[in-house]
Formats: structure tokens, sequence, C-alpha cells
């Protein structure tokens, strides 16, 4: 694997990642039998961030964190980091391309999340457009508690699948709180935080069009469908991060914060993803 482009804002740290790039991590780790996590970070994982001291915990165990969101990657850019448009990387865009390599390469995946009866779905489709592809799942609605049986059996489906590839797609920080509390039970190579990933590929949450996402207008697809889930994530708690972007032009030297506020003032959204 090439250098690492780490890039630390609004008190995060994030890698600048494409999906061959990510694609090759996992390659690596298995290559190397190690464990890793691959976590992600948007708007709402930066606002959790930073009012949930076990997602800071988990953070801090990941090995690569990618962007998981325009808004970041926008920021980003304001604040003088050479981000790329390309290393803005979603599931909703990174299943297939991940997929497909895990049949190439033989990978196992093991999916953990959604609910009963969704994941297998999603997992048939996947079988179907990938005949070589290795994969199993089990639904999310379990109960939480590490020593439950529940959660017992889970992770010994888990062991027992092997799974080069560990998805994990509990929604956040649901999904960070339990690896963070079965890190040390799970073998598995990659660990992926993935959200609604098998929702999306089951149809069961209607997938924004790509180019919403490319223009970083994926949220409002996603509001328009979910409004009471998503009505505070998106309307409210982009006034923290907006806080946190100010404060950290405020702490720059007196030339490098004015040229920031006129690349801010100046510079429009779609002159950015045109």
């Amino acid at each position: 694997m090439k250098k690492r482009f780490s890039y630390k804002l609004l008190g995060i740290k994030v890698d600048a990642l494409s999906i061959p790039e990510l694609n090759l991590l996992i390659e690596e780790s298995v290559e190397k039998q190690q464990k890793w996590i691959i976590a992600n970070h948007n708007l709402h994982s930066l606002y959790l961030f930073h009012n949930d001291p076990e997602m800071q915990a988990f953070y801090a165990q990941a090995e690569y964190i990618h962007i998981d969101g325009m808004p970041l990657l926008f920021i980003g850019k304001l604040l003088g980091f050479p981000m790329k448009r390309e290393q803005r990387v979603t599931y909703a865009d990174w299943i297939w391309p991940l997929m497909a390599e895990a049949a190439n390469k033989g990978w196992r995946v093991f999916y953990l999340g959604s609910k009963p009866g969704i994941a297998e779905q999603g997992a048939s489709i996947l079988r179907e457009k990938f005949p070589s592809l290795d994969i199993a799942c089990a639904h999310g609605y379990i109960d939480m508690d590490k020593n439950s049986q529940e959660n017992l059996a889970v992770l010994a489906a888990i062991n027992a699948y092997k799974p080069h590839v560990l998805m994990v797609g509990m929604g956040m920080p649901r999904q960070e709180h339990w690896i963070s509390e079965n890190l040390e039970y799970i073998h598995a190579n990659t660990i992926l935080t993935s959200g609604a990933c098998m929702d999306y590929v089951a149809g069961a949450i209607p997938t924004p069009p790509r180019w919403m996402g490319r223009v970083g207008l994926e949220w409002l697809y996603r509001l328009l469908s979910e409004p009471k889930r998503l009505w505070r994530r998106y309307l409210l708690e982009p006034w923290f991060v907006a806080t946190l972007f100010l404060r950290e032009i405020w702490s720059m030297p007196s030339q490098q914060k004015k040229n920031r506020m006129l690349l801010f003032l100046s510079t429009r959204f779609h002159k950015f993803v045109a």
C-alpha cells in the first residue's frame, strides 16, 4: 500500500482513500493475517464522536478511517487539504466493487446487521450477481449484552465461518459500540462499519441516485425517504458541525484565517462538485 494521506480536521482524523485503495487495504490485511478496523466518518459520526466517549474509543482503535460524506470533503478542501472527490467513499458505491473483489480473490464475507430476512435477501442478490462470492449473514436485532446468548451465538457463527471481511451494519453508533465491546473475540481480517449497506442492496431502503451522491445531495434524498428517522441528523446536527468549522477557522493565524474565510465566502458548492 502506498503512503497514506491522513488529515486532522474538526477534531477528528480521516484518511483520504479511494475505492481501489480501500480494496488494497483489505487485501493487505488478509495477506498479513492481521485484524484491522476500517471505519468511516461523515457529519453524523462527527457529531456522535464529539458527544460519545465510546465512539472516541472506537475510532482510536481503527487502523484506517475513510471519508463517507461529501460535506466532510467540502470542509476539508475549504481548510486547505488536497482532497479529491473519489476519496469520498460511501457503501452505496463501494459494495459492488468490494463484492467483485471478494469473489475474485476468494475472500469470505460475513454480514451482521439489518432486520431479520433483509440481510439474507441482500446476500442472495449479491450471490446472483457474483456467483463465486462466499458470503454468510446474520440479522442485527440481537441482545447487545456481550454475555447474552444471542451475542455469543453470533460471535460463534462469525468465528466458525472465519471471514476475511466482517461487515457490521447496525447503524451508528450501535455498530461501533458492538465492535468495540466484542473486538477481542472477533476473528476476522478486516472489520467494516457498513451502516444500512445491505438494506440498500435488498431494496428495503431506496438507494439515492448516484448523481446525487456525486453532487453532495444524497442527504436530501434520504431525508425525504425517511423524514421521521433522519430529520434530526440532517437538519439539526449540521449546526453543531458548523460551529466546529468556524472555531477551526478562527484558531488559524490571521492571514490564513482571512484566506480561508474569503474562500468560504467565494466558493459555491456546485463549483466544487462540477
